[in-house]
């Protein structure tokens, strides 16, 4: 199981930054890939960063590109989303994920089997 380290809930101002972690699953052999999803209120989940964890090969949404930088820490086996420029459209709960072994899409929300709780961000003035 995933689990979302610090705090579950976020108030940022537009233009700060802000660093996620989430400690992935204790066997890393059984996971092809990890990623970071997203659900504005109102709004289905969303892929937003991920990342290949045999090559570290790194994907992300149009809207986060530039902005958020998603990487690994082996020594510590933890998936972290670093934000910078929050906007209030980044706005949402942020989960992370696992998928299984396989090779899959990154990007597709089908391909992921564990889920981390989801923690709250909210970008506002």
């Amino acid at each position: 199981q995933l689990q979302l380290r610090e705090s579950m809930e976020y108030l940022m101002q537009p233009g700060e930054s802000l660093r996620l972690t989430c400690a992935i699953p204790t066997q890393p052999q059984s996971v092809y890939a990890l990623g970071w999803f997203r659900q504005a209120p109102g709004e289905g989940r969303k892929f937003v960063a991920g990342l290949i964890k045999k090559d570290g090969l790194t994907y992300y949404d149009d809207s986060v590109r530039g902005r958020f930088a998603v990487s690994r820490d082996t020594s510590k086996n933890t998936l972290a989303l670093q934000m910078t420029k929050l906007k209030p459209t980044d706005t949402a709960e942020y989960s992370c994920a696992a998928t299984g072994p396989e090779q899959v899409s990154v990007t597709d929300i089908g391909s992921y089997e564990s889920w981390g709780q989801g923690t709250r961000v909210t970008v506002s003035s």
